[in-house]
């Protein structure tokens, strides 16, 4: 929270000294190697603000997020509590998705889990480990990247494998009862991404509503379990 906030003191100072051009495709350097960060706010995160805030009344009762309470605060607004899973130590809960060992049994009602699943190379037993955190009935509501450059943050600290599709998140997701998959986004904003362009520099914001199953920047998945 504080690297964002941090960002977006700059980021109408860098947008002023770095215009985007529209009109040049032929480009190999990017705008931006850091997804937009510095720029405002990346176009992935705008998609996972939307698939958030359309299913924020599923987060009700005990809520986790993973990594970071970065959405819980703004979209749990029916949470009773609220609980951060990480890795390491020093987040506050503590324990390894792919390590049913390491996690508690069906102790939320809901989960938030944006762009983990890219980072972790079982993401089979990731998913299993959501599965296993979840009481009966509840929810897990994940976002996975479709199409995205590598974000070099993430593969130097603990990799960065996977892009997703939709018949991908099916298997994956089959332990569920009940899986519901949104694809989020089109071929503007997918290379509006891969550019780093960020959503306040978009000449007309209103592309953001578009959706192609074919260009799917960003993957939303509603899994709940029996």
């Amino acid at each position: 929270m504080i690297r964002d906030r941090a960002k977006r003191l700059v980021q109408a100072f860098v947008r002023r000294r770095s215009q985007v051009r529209f009109d040049d495709l032929t480009r190999t350097a990017p705008v931006s190697r850091e997804l937009g960060w510095e720029r405002g706010t990346p176009i992935d995160r705008a998609y996972i603000e939307q698939f958030l805030e359309c299913h924020a009344a599923r987060l009700r009762g005990r809520v986790l997020e993973l990594g970071e309470a970065r959405y819980a605060p703004r979209f749990a607004r029916g949470a009773t509590s609220t609980t951060v899973l990480h890795v390491e130590p020093g987040h506050g809960l503590v324990g390894d998705l792919t390590q049913l060992a390491t996690l508690p049994a069906s102790a939320f009602d809901a989960v938030i889990c944006t762009q983990v699943l890219g980072v972790i190379y079982d993401a089979a037993a990731a998913v299993a480990g959501l599965h296993h955190l979840l009481a009966p009935g509840g929810c897990a509501l994940v976002t996975v990247s479709g199409i995205s450059q590598i974000s070099r943050h993430d593969a130097d600290r603990w990799g960065d494998y996977w892009r997703f599709t939709e018949a991908s998140l099916r298997r994956l997701f089959a332990p569920f009862a009940d899986v519901a998959i949104e694809s989020r986004g089109n071929v503007a904003t997918a290379v509006a991404l891969l550019q780093g362009i960020a959503v306040e520099d978009l000449p007309d914001r209103r592309v953001l509503a578009t959706h192609d199953r074919d260009y799917p920047v960003t993957l939303g998945v509603v899994a709940v379990k029996a």
